[in-house]
């Protein structure tokens, strides 16, 4: 069974380091059997703040917009995500909370992973925010993560970690992430049999 996971690049400022990671992240996911990757990165993704009077669960097949209607056929193709997201005046991007406003059923019953990266706190505020925000979407948020703290000594040119410790933290993440892809793909599947 071919799945695919989604690594969102959650951050579309200049100069960006989120980039960096995701791209370790991808290689890393990109070694598992079985596992097709898709970069989403939200700079390719750039929409106004939600401007449709309804929401989401009611309007996203009938946007008007023709990118808005491809970013909600891409949330729903894709199986389970990693959100690689940093930590900015103690919360999340606006524009990745944007980007997760735009859809709503194609989010529903998958996993979401996170890899996080800022100052001190390695961007750990930013994903408890954000796991308040999946919940709502009807998604399954994993329980391990991983948070680099300090992230301009933290990784090298490439994106990969200094620490080996947070090597480790992925390598569960992505074994965290396939059960629980695996298993709510197959759930997914059977309730649309019935």
């Amino acid at each position: 069974m071919t799945t695919t996971i989604g690594i969102i690049v959650g951050s579309t400022r200049q100069g960006r380091l989120g980039e960096r990671i995701a791209r370790w992240v991808e290689g890393q996911a990109k070694g598992r059997p079985g596992w097709n990757v898709e970069w989403i990165d939200l700079l390719d993704w750039v929409f106004p703040f939600y401007p449709h009077p309804t929401s989401p669960k009611v309007s996203e097949h009938s946007y008007p917009d023709e990118r808005q209607r491809a970013w909600v056929a891409l949330v729903e193709r894709v199986d389970g995500f990693i959100i690689v997201a940093p930590e900015y005046n103690h919360g999340y991007p606006a524009g990745l909370k944007n980007a997760l406003d735009f859809a709503y059923t194609g989010w529903n019953k998958k996993p979401v992973a996170f890899v996080s990266y800022g100052g001190s706190s390695g961007g750990v505020r930013s994903v408890q925010q954000l796991r308040q925000v999946v919940v709502e979407l009807q998604m399954a948020p994993l329980r391990d993560e991983v948070n680099i703290p300090f992230v301009p000594r933290a990784i090298d040119e490439h994106g990969r970690p200094n620490d080996e410790f947070h090597q480790k933290r992925l390598e569960t993440l992505l074994t965290e992430l396939r059960w629980w892809t695996d298993a709510l793909k197959a759930g997914r599947e059977t309730s649309s049999v019935d």
